[in-house]
């Protein structure tokens, strides 16, 4: 499900069994990452999976990337792996407003 940035912030903020996912290189994390996210690459194409294979699926996963794109596929992959509630930050990283570490 997209989200827009308030919306997301919101629904994360309220939710008990949230975690979120950074699916953005390791290069792009180490510019800045939203406050307590665990960061698994897209691009690593098949590790990907199998990090993704050793989450939680009874967790809700808020997911962003840079911009969108990335962190909507991720969602799609997700939902396929049996993951039943992502949460894509529409605009990603690029239009994120909130804290950075």
């Amino acid at each position: 499900m997209n989200l827009t940035q308030e919306d997301w912030v919101s629904q994360f903020e309220a939710d008990d069994n949230a975690v979120i996912l950074d699916v953005r290189t390791e290069a792009e994390c180490d510019e800045g990452m939203i406050p307590n996210a665990i960061n698994i690459d897209i691009y690593e194409g098949q590790a990907f999976m199998d990090k993704l294979e050793d989450l939680d699926k009874s967790k809700n996963y808020y997911v962003y990337c840079r911009s969108g794109a990335r962190s909507a596929k991720a969602c799609e992959v997700m939902n396929e792996l049996g993951f039943e509630n992502t949460y894509n930050l529409l605009g990603g990283f690029l239009e994120w407003d909130g804290e950075v570490v």
